[in-house]
């Protein structure tokens, strides 16, 4: 038996549906690709013929021709964080209505292994990146080479800023300074800040959002009051210790939501009552933040948005093959959300 005449005979093909309607192969061609080219009638007729035969389109033939993948990569630090799965979702949902398709890798938030998962995006040929940076990354060599070769890369959420790249970030000074501020109208004076590490940019802004918001205000800013982490769960043993050992801190303002947590269960082991000893404000409104005891005064971000403002760039540069933009930052608004560790009622 010859396999290759039972396979052809079994797969229907764009001849075979030209040949059962009497229609030229190069019209069904185009009624399969949506060609504005053939009539709606015409188009019609071709498609429920194609699913009568069962006829399937060799995609794969179709992106060899077009040099086009119809997928984007996706990398982020952490896909289990609330505010990452968030952003990922409104991706997706803008891919799928824009006909693309998605891979999603993370970094945990390593230098080394977000350079392999851009190296498996380039061998893979993905059409373009959307990118949220590790802790680590301190440099662009790796983002380069890939856009040399004609790709594009939208950054989102830890803001990238160099030329030529784009960037869709929140207001993370401006979240920063109202947090804080938040915490002083509140009555506390010596506020402790819990940031991420200094080479990335977002905690930086976040640093100097804290820092302003204490200057206007008249209070003194104290570096010893700035600690530094990689703001996981397991830090907030040591940060909780760190601050009791400061003295008299009636307030935490922590850069995420896990971080913020953590140390405060470790504070309430000591015998430290939130709000009324020390208030506490997170980042990032993780789920658990509303639900815990006392709840969490966090800033929401615009995750969802956000995800769906950074593909729609994304799929412009595609759509136009570039990859050049002069240094876009598009920067979405955050809200602070009021809950029981910032109580008025319960200070002294």
């Amino acid at each position: 038996m010859n396999i290759s005449r039972v396979m052809k005979k079994n797969t229907p093909t764009i001849h075979d549906i030209s040949k059962a309607l009497g229609i030229d192969s190069s019209t069904v061609s185009r009624a399969l690709s949506n060609s504005t080219r053939v009539t709606a009638k015409t188009k019609d007729k071709i498609l429920k013929k194609a699913i009568e035969l069962g006829y399937q389109k060799n995609t794969l033939a179709s992106k060899l021709r077009t040099r086009k993948t119809n997928t984007i990569g996706v990398i982020v630090p952490r896909i289990s964080r609330h505010f990452f799965a968030s952003v990922i979702s409104g991706i997706e949902e803008t891919a799928y209505d824009s006909g693309y398709d998605v891979i999603i890798c993370q970094s945990l938030d390593n230098l080394e292994r977000e350079k392999q998962l851009i190296q498996t995006m380039h061998s893979n040929r993905v059409d373009g990146l959307l990118v949220s940076v590790s802790m680590e990354t301190n440099n662009s060599a790796h983002f380069n080479e890939y856009k040399k070769d004609g790709f594009p890369i939208v950054f989102f959420d830890r803001p990238f800023m160099l030329k030529e790249y784009i960037n869709v970030i929140i207001d993370d000074y401006k979240a920063s300074f109202e947090a804080t501020e938040h915490m002083i109208e509140i009555g506390c004076k010596k506020i402790v800040h819990l940031r991420g590490p200094k080479t990335s940019e977002l905690y930086n802004r976040r640093e100097l959002g804290y820092k302003d918001a204490l200057k206007n205000n008249g209070l003194d800013i104290d570096d010893n009051y700035i600690l530094e982490s990689r703001l996981m769960k397991e830090d907030g043993f040591e940060l909780a210790n760190k601050i009791v050992s400061l003295g008299n801190i009636d307030g935490v303002f922590a850069a995420n939501d896990t971080v913020a947590i953590s140390t405060m269960q470790y504070l309430k082991e000591k015998g430290c009552h939130i709000p009324r000893d020390m208030a506490f404000v997170g980042f990032s409104n993780e789920p658990i933040s509303a639900v815990i005891d006392p709840s969490l005064t966090t800033v929401r971000q615009a995750d969802v948005e956000m995800g769906k403002v950074a593909s729609l760039l994304l799929f412009e540069l595609i759509k136009n093959n570039t990859n050049k933009i002069n240094n876009q930052v598009t920067i979405l608004e955050p809200n602070l959300i009021i809950r029981n560790s910032t109580s008025k009622f319960a200070k002294k």
